[in-house]
């Protein structure tokens, strides 16, 4: 039923004060709570994909939740309920104008720049002689500005807090939980043997007190890497099985698409949208071990749609 992937939500709920379109989620506002819609709209290299892609959203969501709920002795969460496989409501965040990216191994934009030369990333120097993919000597936290619109930038803890962007002591408690989620996060990941390389954080205030939002330790914010066979690859300098959404990449990269200007997305056939679907239902039971529940995918708008307004009204 690919014709009834989510692209796009237009939902006008009775008491709402507000709506939000990211890349891939719909957030409707009622106050100080929001419904936040998985769609199933995909981006890579910044750029939202002209097709949607079946249960990708609700895939993405159910992940969030799971580990939301695994790490809520950590640190508190926004989540109040999921009244639909593709909503989560909770909270309404003032959220921090930066993201916590954490790694453990040197992979992705973070092997790009040591590539390139350098030895300073975010502020936080690396040793030489690392190879892609090496483990790093400890993980490093390597923070990124949030923009609304095109690429976010790296920043070094010095620059956030002289441009005054968060303060000291909330910084300093954002490390904290960072450490300590990635932590449980690499421990849940060796239970389903996998690496977690890297992933972002992203944290707001509710009445004075931090909060984790948004979603965490899902194939679209993360990187895993399978455990088995991972050293015999390093040694031989070879690629890592990757568990993310890097095969997206990969495929726009081998079109000819990396998001540069003039550059066009490659045609998105029925074969390669059901295809992605595919590698995400299969991302979702490596990561959490549990057989995937494709929810009913007939009238798919009016069943959210109800599913929010079931909760919302009676909050």
């Amino acid at each position: 039923m690919l014709e009834n992937a989510v692209k796009e939500t237009h939902f006008k709920f009775q008491g709402q004060t507000d709506f939000y379109r990211g890349k891939v989620r719909d957030v409707y506002f009622f106050g100080d709570k929001i419904a936040m819609v998985a769609s199933d709209r995909i981006s890579a290299f910044d750029v939202v994909l002209p097709k949607a892609i079946p249960y990708k959203g609700q895939v993405l969501n159910q992940i969030a939740l799971k580990f939301l709920e695994a790490t809520s002795d950590i640190v508190s969460n926004w989540v109040i309920n999921s009244p639909d496989p593709n909503v989560t409501v909770g909270k309404q965040c003032e959220p921090f104008p930066i993201e916590m990216v954490i790694r453990g191994y040197l992979a992705g934009h973070a092997w790009r720049e040591y590539r390139d030369g350098k030895r300073t990333i975010c502020g936080v120097p690396l040793p030489e002689g690392l190879k892609e993919n090496d483990r790093l000597p400890e993980p490093i936290i390597t923070p990124t500005t949030k923009a609304k619109e095109g690429h976010d930038m790296d920043i070094s803890k010095d620059e956030i807090l002289s441009q005054g962007l968060i303060s000291e002591h909330d910084y300093s408690q954002l490390e904290k939980y960072t450490r300590a989620l990635f932590a449980r996060g690499t421990e849940m990941a060796q239970q389903r043997k996998l690496i977690l390389v890297d992933t972002k954080y992203e944290f707001g205030k509710f009445n004075e007190q931090i909060h984790l939002i948004d979603e965490i330790h899902t194939p679209d914010s993360s990187r895993y890497f399978y455990e088995e066979g991972y050293e015999l690859r390093q040694s031989k300098g070879e690629k890592q099985k990757q568990l993310s959404k890097e095969f997206v990449r990969q495929w726009l990269i081998e079109n000819g698409f990396q998001g540069k200007e003039g550059q066009k997305v490659p045609q998105m056939t029925h074969d390669v949208v059901n295809s992605i679907s595919e590698r995400y239902i299969e991302l979702y039971e490596q990561v959490t071990g549990e057989t995937f529940i494709r929810a009913r995918n007939v009238d798919i708008l009016d069943r959210i749609e109800k599913n929010i307004e079931k909760v919302i009204y009676v909050q």
